[in-house]
């Protein structure tokens, strides 16, 4: 018997194998911007910093995220709230996400921008209260 892939964080409720692992690991390109940005959250559960900078516009890009620094950043949970497409190359999610650190919860409401160039999408920036 196959063992099942464990479901992939992003929420679809799809197992990883079957959903932004794809993506993550580099043998597809995400179709959209929604899609670019549950395979970004994934990349945060999973310590992904290579995946985060090389889906990240090289217009606001930081040098390094230190991700392997935060291991105490525990992501619960993802839910697009919107995906909207300002044209055929940007596109705006609207998000939430909850987090632990050191056991305390916190939560992440985000309205990220993206950008499609040259048939890639990125994630340029977003605002989040």
């Amino acid at each position: 018997m196959k063992k099942q892939s464990p479901l992939c964080p992003c929420g679809s409720n799809k197992p990883y194998t079957d959903c932004c692992a794809r993506y993550v690991d580099g043998k597809e390109t995400t179709p959209t911007a929604e899609a670019l940005m549950r395979s970004r959250y994934t990349a945060y559960t999973m310590l992904r910093e290579d995946y985060l900078l090389a889906t990240w516009h090289p217009s606001t890009r930081p040098s390094a995220l230190g991700l392997a620094e935060n291991e105490a950043t525990k992501w619960l949970d993802l839910d697009v709230k919107r995906h909207e497409q300002q044209g055929t190359d940007r596109a705006i999610v609207e998000f939430g996400a909850r987090y632990k650190v050191h056991g305390r919860a916190h939560r992440l409401h985000e309205v990220s921008r993206f950008v499609r160039e040259e048939g890639l999408w990125f994630y340029v920036d977003g605002e989040n209260d």
